[in-house]
């Protein structure tokens, strides 16, 4: 892809994320998302009801009226997104493909922090950690990691949660506001995301599409692995076959949701072809009410 063709598609990208984060998710992050702690902002005088171990001292001994220590949230947070670029991540039936739509759920995550003055840094991995951007602020910043998403090319095509969550639990020392963005075609990686999660704010987004559920009957099919190669073909009007595949696909969903209630991590589903507005305020909402 050249030059000229990725600048179009990071402004196309921008534009329609941008008006996303700033129409409908940005006072929702802000509600979802909690600060770093409380940090004071000025003194004023003592009010009917204020908390009296707010009192500040030495202020009320000089001028010989109470005052009290006003506090706000720091709301400035680290974000993290961590973004699986494997190459099952090429497939898509449902006019976009699963990396597509990842790009523009990172676009939208990653104007809404910049908008509450919040650093943004990425991880990309696939069977190996194949990029760090490290956190920073601004629009410039974020348009250099659309550009990424849209043109980055992955060294390996497989996919190792594990080794991207020990990178990151190891690389980002304060604690974060994480997104695990993939489709998660992996397994093993239980014990990395309960530790990611003790240290961090961990939030999974499963990427997905929805022929990769049931396979329809269409005959004799052609089947390549994305992330192996592997090849194959299968007979797609036998219904056993087509059953056994359903309930594999059943099982490791089953997988994934016990994984993520068992860390005690936030987690939705956002599928190709489908607006993934509501799926991401529903859970934002969630978060907020757990508050």
């Amino acid at each position: 892809m050249d030059t000229t063709e990725i600048f179009k598609k990071v402004r196309k990208i921008e534009i329609k994320t941008r008006g996303l984060s700033n129409q409908i998710f940005s006072g929702e992050y802000h509600s979802s998302f909690k600060g770093k702690g409380m940090s004071f902002s000025e003194v004023r005088e003592y009010q009917f009801g204020d908390d009296i171990r707010n009192i500040d001292w030495n202020v009320t001994a000089r001028f010989n009226h109470p005052y009290v220590k006003i506090f706000e949230e720091e709301r400035e947070l680290t974000v993290i997104l961590l973004i699986d670029v494997s190459g099952s991540n090429t497939f898509g039936t449902q006019q976009q493909f699963k990396q597509e739509l990842i790009t523009e759920v990172a676009a939208v995550l990653s104007f809404s922090a910049i908008a509450n003055n919040d650093k943004v840094g990425v991880i990309f991995f696939s069977d190996r950690v194949e990029k760090f951007i490290p956190p920073k602020k601004g629009s410039t910043h974020i348009l250099r990691i659309i550009r990424e998403l849209i043109d980055f090319q992955p060294k390996s095509q497989g996919t190792h949660i594990t080794e991207a969550l020990r990178f990151f639990t190891h690389a980002i020392k304060k604690r974060s506001v994480a997104f695990l963005i993939s489709d998660f075609e992996d397994h093993g990686y239980d014990q990395a995301l309960r530790i990611a999660a003790r240290k961090h704010d961990l939030i999974a987004l499963q990427i997905y599409d929805k022929k990769e559920k049931e396979i329809p009957p269409v005959g004799l099919m052609h089947f390549v692995d994305p992330e192996t190669g592997q090849e194959t073909w299968i007979d797609t009007s036998d219904e056993t076959v087509r059953h056994r595949f359903k309930e594999q696909r059943e099982a490791r969903q089953r997988y994934i949701n016990d994984t993520f209630s068992r860390a005690g991590i936030d987690f939705t589903q956002l599928s190709t072809g489908m607006d993934f507005v509501r799926p991401l305020m529903n859970l934002f909402k969630q978060r907020e009410f757990k508050r």
